[in-house]
């Protein structure tokens, strides 16, 4: 995301010259309207687990003078609870690192790993050049086949041939919706081991998909790290919650790039509560699925081009118009969804059912 020019930047201001055509990341936020652009949970965190939630801060309030554990080893054991259960792996304490959300792991990946470059694979999470960029990482591209598919004889070539220290994998992928086999993972996890590189596989929206999480490939592969984040399946993007799990070197080497007490003491608090509830966190998470297929076989009757989606969100084409103009006739109608900068694609994220019938019938006067 490029602002219009570098001048804008008064002269007095020594912004680095590498950084002076970015602006902030962000999506729009309107008021008045159903916001179906930024991947949330539409579902409110259960009042029961508010409660509970309500019943830890007090201990936490009264202790604010002091700073939080550094190292939030209580939540890190809880996060490797967490992930055992649901992949069938045998992680420690040692194998977790939280932070304030999934991105300040990248950036912290970066900053520790970044030194010979990263690759990744687009369309995918923007955020990911602009975090090199920002941390002086060169980013090296790919560019997606087919149905947004990663042809892994050529990725396989560019990782052998540039040696990136990092490779990037989103699955599911952001904006896409697009999965990677974990077989396929295997064969980057693989390459990158070839080149003394790591594998990062964001699996920010993990719990939407059927594939086989990246987690498997770490006893075999030390050079894999897998990025998941809270914020979407857990209804806890408000909390700012993301988390590695890696081979147990890797997380100290991010711990020398790490800021101290950069993972409040409220945020562990709540975030120890909301694992101790995952089952009623993530219950919604099959009824987002539902509606995820129902949506897409909607925009299918109505002639739109629907992506294959893992993800708590539909990537769609077909409509009667150019991108800006089909999500300025949505804003209108009252609904907000994503202009991911893909010419002739928007993306809409997953809501409540009303929520998603107001976006259906918004959508229809756009049929091709």
């Amino acid at each position: 995301m490029t602002s219009p020019t570098s001048s804008s930047w008064p002269d007095w201001l020594p912004i680095r010259e590498e950084l002076a055509d970015l602006k902030p990341y962000g999506a729009p936020q309107l008021s008045g309207v159903t916001a179906l652009n930024t991947n949330e949970n539409p579902f409110p965190v259960p009042s029961a687990v508010v409660v509970q939630m309500l019943e830890a801060l007090p201990n936490v309030l009264e202790n604010l003078n002091r700073y939080p554990d550094r190292d939030a080893n209580a939540l890190r054991e809880e996060l490797a609870s967490y992930i055992n259960k649901s992949t069938q792996c045998n992680f420690t304490t040692a194998n977790i690192w939280a932070a304030n959300g999934s991105n300040e792991i990248l950036q912290t990946l970066m900053l520790a790993c970044g030194g010979r470059g990263a690759l990744g694979f687009t369309p995918s999470y923007s955020v990911h050049p602009l975090i090199a960029k920002a941390t002086g990482t060169k980013w090296y591209a790919e560019e997606r086949g087919q149905e947004f598919a990663i042809n892994v004889v050529e990725a396989v070539a560019q990782i052998t041939r540039d040696k990136p220290g990092l490779t990037f994998i989103t699955t599911p992928n952001n904006p896409t919706g697009t999965a990677t086999s974990f077989a396929d993972l295997e064969k980057f996890a693989a390459a990158a081991r070839d080149i003394n590189g790591l594998l990062i596989v964001d699996e920010a929206y993990a719990e939407f998909s059927t594939e086989r999480s990246a987690t498997g490939l770490i006893a075999n592969y030390p050079n894999v790290v897998v990025v998941r984040t809270m914020s979407k399946a857990f209804a806890f993007a408000g909390a700012r919650v993301g988390y590695a799990i890696a081979d147990a070197r890797i997380i100290d080497a991010m711990l020398v790039t790490r800021l101290p007490y950069h993972l409040s003491s409220s945020t562990q608090a709540l975030a120890l509560v909301a694992l101790a509830n995952a089952d009623a966190l993530l219950a919604e998470v099959a009824a987002l699925i539902a509606e995820r297929v129902r949506v897409a076989s909607e925009l299918t009757k109505l002639g739109f081009e629907v992506s294959p989606s893992s993800a708590n969100f539909l990537l769609f084409s077909g409509f009667n118009c150019g991108s800006q103009s089909a999500w300025e006739t949505l804003v209108s109608a009252g609904v907000l969804v994503r202009d991911v900068g893909l010419a002739g694609f928007l993306r809409v994220t997953i809501g409540l059912p009303a929520q998603n019938d107001q976006f259906l019938t918004a959508i229809a006067s756009l049929r091709p």
